[in-house]
């Protein structure tokens, strides 16, 4: 039993805990939680918020023992159950994991988060059959899954229907399942429309299958049935063993003559993305901290690295590394996809971490290597190997390994992994 007093101030120092925490004071929200639980030994939010802190951290297995003393004084507590599946999924224990998402659904049968976490821990996993279902949770976690007034397909017969197209997410999740139009068009479709940023319109646009890009809302109109485009796996069957890996992405003409003649000759031509979009929920990790963490590579002699990454604090690393190596920048040059399609075209070889970038080169079928983080890896990378089920034997994932340096994912084996597969390239390749 906790005295009146001994509750009053762990409130205290849970207000305390809680500001400290949502402004970014970690260190300060750390002992403000550890002050609430010196006086109540057992606050289940006491402990919970301090697990997700501890996990925030990058402190995994503190973080689980701590969810687990939250769930010792509330074993019922569905939230805690799913947090605790975050956590494990994380260490690597996906049995448990998988185990703890379905206790937080067996308490809670209608909770969105864990079902929609269920599914990408088992859609990593290449259990499609079960994991596109769970997938589509995301439809009630995210304000931006609207409905339209008018049927949503469920996998009717589309003979002579119209079917509109819906992006969804990122940049990336467009250009991975756009794939499915000639699909969707040899169903019988009369009438295919996607609904897409124009950023992506100029490329898109190379997809015959597509009778119509809407970029404009008032562009938008009636069809017979719409649907997201990450829903498509879902209503196709589609399995690891089914999913088509050929080129489905062609590049404009006019562009691609345009962005070769703007290249100087070289025996290797190498794209460069170290960053992706800052707003991503895992971007910290999955994002190079520099580009000088590319550093071994310079010395390849005869490779021409070509940036294409685009913004100001990149041109700053690039100007940075100039004098060790000397880069075409070529990002703030590149007005759309269309361009920058064109641009990936002229590369041996798309070096680049998770982002648009990948998808892209996978999608036109040039040669990329893939730079994963150790935590927080998208779903359709999987949990493990070096091939990306979704692209062809052109693309090859190098995954980080537990290193850390100073509490941080350290980058260090992954470019010694590439240094030595790049510096073989760079032989086969010869002079041009």
């Amino acid at each position: 039993m906790v005295s009146t007093s001994a509750s009053g101030e762990a409130l205290r120092w849970l207000n305390l805990a809680l500001d400290a925490h949502e402004s970014g004071r970690l260190a300060e929200a750390q002992a403000a939680y550890a002050q609430v639980l010196a006086c109540d030994p057992a606050h289940v939010l006491g402990w919970n918020n301090l697990a997700n802190l501890l996990r925030q951290t990058g402190c995994l297995a503190e973080a689980e023992a701590a969810y687990r003393q939250a769930l010792n004084g509330a074993p019922g507590q569905a939230g805690i159950h799913n947090n605790l599946g975050g956590v494990l999924e994380d260490l690597g224990h996906l049995d448990d994991a998988e185990q703890a998402y379905r206790q937080a659904l067996a308490l809670d049968a209608g909770f969105a988060q864990a079902r929609f976490n269920l599914g990408l821990l088992l859609l990593a996993q290449g259990r499609y059959a079960e994991g596109w279902d769970a997938y589509e949770a995301r439809k009630q976690i995210f304000p931006e899954y609207g409905r339209l007034p008018f049927p949503e397909w469920q996998g009717e017969c589309l003979a002579g229907r119209s079917l509109l197209l819906l992006a969804e997410q990122g940049y990336g999740d467009t250009l991975q399942f756009v794939r499915y139009a000639a699909q969707l068009k040899a169903l019988g479709v009369t009438q295919l429309s996607l609904v897409c940023h124009d950023t992506l319109a100029s490329v898109l646009q190379t997809i015959t299958a597509l009778d119509q890009l809407i970029t404009r809302p008032e562009a938008l109109h009636a069809h017979d049935f719409w649907i997201s485009l990450a829903s498509l796996p879902r209503c196709l069957g589609t399995t690891l063993d089914t999913i088509a890996k050929t080129p489905y992405l062609s590049v404009p003409a006019e562009r691609e003559a345009l962005w070769r003649a703007c290249l100087p000759p070289a025996a290797l031509r190498v794209g460069l993305a170290w960053k992706g979009n800052a707003q991503h929920a895992n971007d910290a990790r999955r994002s190079l901290p520099h580009l000088s963490v590319l550093q071994p590579l310079w010395s390849i002699a005869g490779v021409q690295f070509v940036s294409l990454q685009k913004g100001a604090s990149e041109e700053a690393e690039i100007t940075a590394c100039a004098a060790q190596q000397p880069m075409i920048s070529a990002g703030s040059a590149l007005r759309d996809f269309g361009d920058t399609a064109a641009l990936v075209a002229q590369m041996d070889l798309v070096l680049c971490v998770d982002t648009a970038l990948a998808h892209l080169a996978g999608a036109l079928g040039v040669p990329c290597w893939v730079m994963l983080p150790r935590h927080g890896v998208d779903w359709r990378w999987l949990k493990a190997g070096e091939r990306a089920p979704w692209y062809g034997p052109e693309m090859w994932l190098v995954r980080q390994g537990d290193e850390t340096l100073h509490g941080k994912p350290d980058w260090k084996r992954v470019v010694q992994v590439i240094e030595t597969r790049l510096r073989s390239m760079r032989q086969t390749a010869g002079d041009r």
